[in-house]
């Protein structure tokens, strides 16, 4: 599907208040911005690229040379390049910009909790603004909103996630480590199209399944226990983030029930999912189940969190986030159980706010699955 560049760039414009004169000019710096302003993905190193975005002038970029064939000549609207080179370093291509764009002794917003010190010092020696703020808290409204192009992509690298983890499931076995179905998880989803993992891949086995945040190891895949799942794949620049888990052979009790509870609030969860609902009360529902159940104390996250070009931005659906969820808005519903010593249990979802209600774009099967024979 085709992006129309144009109307995010005017997005972007009509965000931040330029016509009350918060800000003249906006700095940014992150390659999540930058891929949905102009649709050309970069990284961040030790060589600054800073972009600067005024209404009524060309866009002008700092850049280093060796990133200008990504952009040159497929710059969806026109940007004023100044390339430098090692030899150049960043600070004459920056003082030409600073005069192309008047920017001397302007108000700068800058994107907070992404800018380093260094791009900072730079814009402070060279273009001496009378104030740098940060707008971290509009330009996290920026990407708040799914368009077309936005949700098919999502689309996409959620069905190649799916049909990857199906792929991998039917190769489990006891003894296989930890490391080795991470693996070939991220190399499926890399044969069936996804352009990177969106995060690092995490497989977790036993009593680690119980670490939210785990780290894949050699651990080995043992009969009787968990075996989480937390993954996903890039489509054009949008991630999926799926988690399931499994039992390798037949389930205790004890861990029946517990996902039995997961379960359940999950459902509940993506229930609660509508047009109209603080996100905060969707946390709430889904919270409540696994209180009932007895679980509440080993439910020590969140609900769920945005997903589109970051795997991680608004809306946070937690408690004390009173934002209304709007259609377009994309998000995760993963609630958890995690018992210290014996193991943990997660279900997560991607959730779409449409017009009417919500859509589930998740459609592995949620149900206590037995897998390793």
């Amino acid at each position: 599907m085709q992006v129309d560049y144009s109307a995010r760039l005017q997005k972007l414009y009509s965000l931040f208040g330029f016509d009350r004169a918060s800000v003249d000019v906006i700095v940014l710096i992150t390659a999540q911005n930058l891929e949905y302003l102009c649709g050309v993905s970069f990284h961040m190193s030790e060589r600054p690229l800073l972009a600067f975005y005024r209404p009524g002038k060309d866009p002008v970029w700092v850049i280093p040379i060796l990133d200008m064939p990504k952009i040159e000549a497929k710059a969806p609207y026109p940007i004023t390049f100044f390339p430098y080179t090692d030899a150049e370093g960043v600070e004459v291509a920056l003082k030409r910009a600073v005069d192309a764009m008047r920017l001397f002794g302007n108000k700068i917003g800058v994107e907070g909790l992404k800018m380093r010190y260094w791009e900072s010092q730079l814009l402070r020696r060279y273009a001496h603004p009378t104030d740098i703020s940060s707008l971290e808290n509009w330009l996290s409204k920026l990407r708040l909103h799914k368009d077309a192009a936005a949700i098919e992509a999502t689309r996409k690298a959620v069905q190649i996630a799916e049909q990857a983890l199906e792929t991998v499931l039917s190769e489990v076995r006891p003894g296989m480590t930890e490391r080795q179905i991470a693996r070939k998880l991220s190399m499926t989803m890399s044969d069936l199209g996804g352009a990177e993992d969106a995060f690092s891949t995490m497989v977790l086995s036993g009593a680690k399944s119980g670490e939210p945040h785990g780290n894949t190891g050699n651990d080995l895949i043992q009969e009787g226990e968990l075996l989480l799942f937390d993954f996903g794949t890039k489509v054009d620049g949008y991630c999926s983030d799926i988690t399931r888990t499994f039992v390798v052979g037949q389930p205790r009790e004890e861990l029946a029930k517990m996902y039995a509870a997961v379960l359940a609030a999950n459902e509940a969860g993506r229930k609660a999912s509508a047009p109209g609902v603080p996100a905060q009360e969707v946390d709430r529902i889904t919270r409540k189940v696994i209180e009932d159940a007895g679980y509440g104390q080993y439910f020590i996250h969140r609900t769920g969190h945005g997903l589109g070009m970051d795997v991680h931005e608004e809306p946070q659906i937690k408690e004390g986030n009173a934002t209304l969820l709007e259609p377009g808005m994309l998000f995760t519903i993963e609630p958890g159980v995690y018992l210290p010593g014996v193991g943990g249990v997660r279900i997560e979802d991607n959730v779409l706010i449409t017009e009417s209600g919500a859509e589930t774009l998740t459609t592995f099967p949620r149900e206590l699955r037995s897998i390793g024979s």
